[in-house]
């Protein structure tokens, strides 16, 4: 690193907000854009100062990182050489088509393709290097056959603002419509007679508020408005059944769930409420002739249960137990087919797969033999079948693509990922720790290193966590980590509180009022690495992104001696002023997660506690990278902006800190999947040269 160079400073432009009572100063607010919303569509149209400001961290990050430009290059060949460059899914039936995605050689973006179902002639149905030629940025939002196999409707965003086109392809000519619907929220939903599409849009608070129902060959300007949800807190989202007799309205907060249904063969009919939203209660929706199946917490299930209902009489007070609840073990998915019903579930921290005889009620699970892993159930296009599709990894052994017979209970591995590079499994060792916190939980720890490292406290280690809304990180197969753990890092992933890893309660014990369970998990974690002697305090470089960002930025605060290095992606640090701006895209329904500050003094005396930006003190910190993307509609880009200006005008020491900002991206950076491993091959750049491995 370059030691003589002079980082940029942000003026200090002080303002001072009151609420409850209380007082805050903020320096650096003014690098929030007052025009964000227009920003997001057009980044040419960014305030001068802010940019000059974003490009100045720029270029003071590309001089500091200049000397391992060759390790960039090194690695981000090696991790490029990890990829099958032309990798195929397999193709899954649907009426007389297989469905399936691919790349091709040198190409970023994926291609849609389908065979007759028997095999046959390739057709491409949408290519999206094609599609994406000539863009800074290009992410297809999805893209899905009508029910009678003449259309696809597809949309994406070229911006990164996550504002969706959505177009209709006619499959016969591969020429799309006059159909251009914009600010979609990615993907439409086909009616059984392929007529109609319903769609959510976007407002422009970037909100997915308003269903509507678009006619095929129509112009958009006269789309019927099928709903409106009025309360901002709530997200929307339509889907279908997997039998294909429903379209499904999914209203949703991070605790509360009301679903609406729609006859797919009646697509003009009005929504039918299945069951009011009471706050605390979720719920989600199959169905299976005159039946309902909903999975839900409802009745003190707390790791939920399954419920069946009539179509026609929906409400709570009918629902009758299937499955019944059982506590520690948390249902994640269930999906209905003609003759059987299948569900993921997790205990103990580990996945399985359950089928359920629907005639005779019978059940048996798929098992598996390593003592980690990560499983996928995908459920296919295809209702009245005897074959489920799911996939298996671990830290050590390649995603495995199997179809399952439910009859014969035949497993038949269809694909196996494939490491051109090359891959030995015996080479490497996967362990699962079990870290003490304070108070006697318990955390898990997945542990990936070379058989050849030494675990005598001197190995480097990359420490990932995240820990919000319930989402659990699996101990699955990464070959973009195999680069580290070649150079003699130990990779680990902590599954601290408020994922799911150990149950619903996982996630309670880890949000709102108890939200600094996930920073003292982390912690723990680090510290138990050390105790066991996989690394030193030092030697640890800490990795999370987005609500992982404000997890790396509250352990920065908290404990800035227990970590040689911190990377921050995209990270939500500045989370009492984002938590009180309500126009904000996801600030409403995140008050669930976090707590509402704006009409609630304690959770904003809570918040105020540990909000990253807001706990910046005169201190040394570890060296810190942090990356932001200029048209995030997630984590808007001033949050690492605000936070590195805040940390470079009051952090003691000489400990490097930088900002890279995609100027061209959102949230998930970089968008064709060459593009990004660079941006891996940065991240991992610095956590070698921050741990003297460069």
């Amino acid at each position: 690193m370059k030691q003589d160079a002079l980082p940029p400073r942000a003026e200090a432009r002080p303002v001072t907000h009151e609420t409850h009572g209380l007082s805050r100063q903020d320096d650096y607010g003014w690098l929030r854009a007052g025009n964000w919303q227009e920003v997001m569509r057009d980044p040419s149209v960014l305030d001068a100062d802010i940019r000059a400001y974003l490009e100045a961290e720029n270029a003071y990050q590309e001089q500091q990182l200049e000397p391992t430009r060759e390790l960039q290059e090194k690695l981000f060949a090696e991790m490029r050489g990890r990829i099958k460059e032309d990798d195929s899914s397999v193709p899954s039936p649907d009426g007389p088509y297989a469905y399936g995605l691919k790349y091709e050689t040198g190409g970023q973006q994926p291609v849609f393709f389908r065979t007759p179902r028997d095999g046959g002639e390739e057709e491409t149905l949408l290519h999206g290097d094609s599609e994406a030629d000539g863009k800074a940025y290009f992410k297809i939002g999805g893209a899905s056959q009508s029910t009678d196999h003449k259309l696809l409707a597809w949309a994406y965003d070229d911006k990164g603002s996550e504002y969706y086109t959505l177009q209709l392809r006619d499959l016969a000519t591969g020429k799309d419509l006059a159909d251009r619907i914009e600010d979609t929220g990615g993907g439409g939903v086909f009616s059984a007679d392929s007529r109609y599409v319903f769609y959510i849009r976007l407002d422009a608070n970037h909100r997915p508020s308003r269903l509507f129902r678009h006619e095929v060959g129509t112009d958009p300007a006269a789309d019927v408005l099928v709903y409106e949800e009025k309360d901002a807190g709530f997200f929307m989202g339509v889907g279908k059944t997997q039998s294909g007799a429903t379209i499904l309205i999914d209203i949703h907060d991070h605790e509360t769930s009301e679903v609406w249904m729609i006859p797919a063969n009646d697509p003009t009919a009005d929504p039918v409420l299945i069951a009011p939203r009471e706050t605390g209660i979720e719920y989600s929706v199959e169905d299976h002739g005159d039946l309902l199946y909903i999975l839900t917490n409802a009745g003190d299930a707390e790791d939920f249960k399954i419920v069946t209902v009539p179509k026609d009489n929906p409400g709570r007070g009918n629902w009758s137990d299937l499955v019944a609840h059982k506590p520690g073990c948390l249902i994640l998915s269930h999906c209905l087919y003609k003759t059987f019903m299948t569900r993921l579930e997790r205990e103990e921290g580990l996945p399985r797969i359950v089928i359920h005889d629907l005639a005779g009620g019978g059940e048996h699970s798929i098992a598996f033999d390593e003592e980690a892993y990560s499983l996928g159930l995908g459920d296919g296009y295809e209702f009245d079948t005897d074959t489920i599709r799911f996939s298996y990894s671990s830290m050590t052994t390649p995603s495995q693509t199997f179809d399952y017979n439910v009859e014969t209970r035949e497993r038949v591995l269809r694909k196996e990922q494939e490491v051109p590079s090359g891959h030995t499994a015996a080479d490497y060792v996967t362990r699962r720790l079990m870290a003490p916190a304070a108070d006697g939980e318990t955390v898990p720890v997945s542990v990936l290193y070379h058989k050849d490292t030494k675990l005598d406290g001197s190995a480097p280690l990359l420490l990932y966590g995240y820990g919000s809304y319930g989402i659990t990180i699996p101990a699955s197969f990464n070959t973009n980590s195999l680069s580290l753990v070649a150079r003699g890092f130990v990779y680990a992933i902590a599954h601290i509180r408020g994922g799911k890893d150990k149950g619903f309660r996982w996630y309670k014990d880890g949000r709102r009022e108890k939200k600094k369970n996930t920073f003292t998990d982390f912690i723990a974690a680090a510290d138990h690495l050390v105790a066991e002697k996989f690394t030193s305090h030092d030697r640890i470089v800490a990795h999370g992104g987005s609500a992982g960002g404000m997890l790396m930025g509250a352990i920065a605060n908290m404990a800035p001696e227990k970590f040689g290095g911190i990377i921050a992606e995209v990270p939500f640090v500045d989370v009492l002023a984002t938590m009180l701006d309500d126009t904000l895209p996801l600030t409403p329904p995140e008050w669930p997660e976090w707590g509402n500050p704006v009409a609630d003094k304690a959770a904003y005396e809570y918040i105020a506690s540990y909000s990253p930006y807001d706990n910046v003190e005169a201190r040394e910190y570890p060296a810190i990278l942090a990356v932001a993307g200029l048209t995030d509609p997630r984590v808007t880009y001033w949050e690492p902006a605000k936070w590195v200006a805040r940390l470079r005008a009051t952090k003691t020491g000489d400990s490097l800190l930088m900002l890279k900002t995609n100027m061209e991206a959102g949230h998930g950076g970089a968008s064709g999947r060459f593009d990004r491993l660079k941006e891996v091959a940065l991240n991992q750049a610095f956590a070698l040269m921050v741990t003297g491995k460069a």
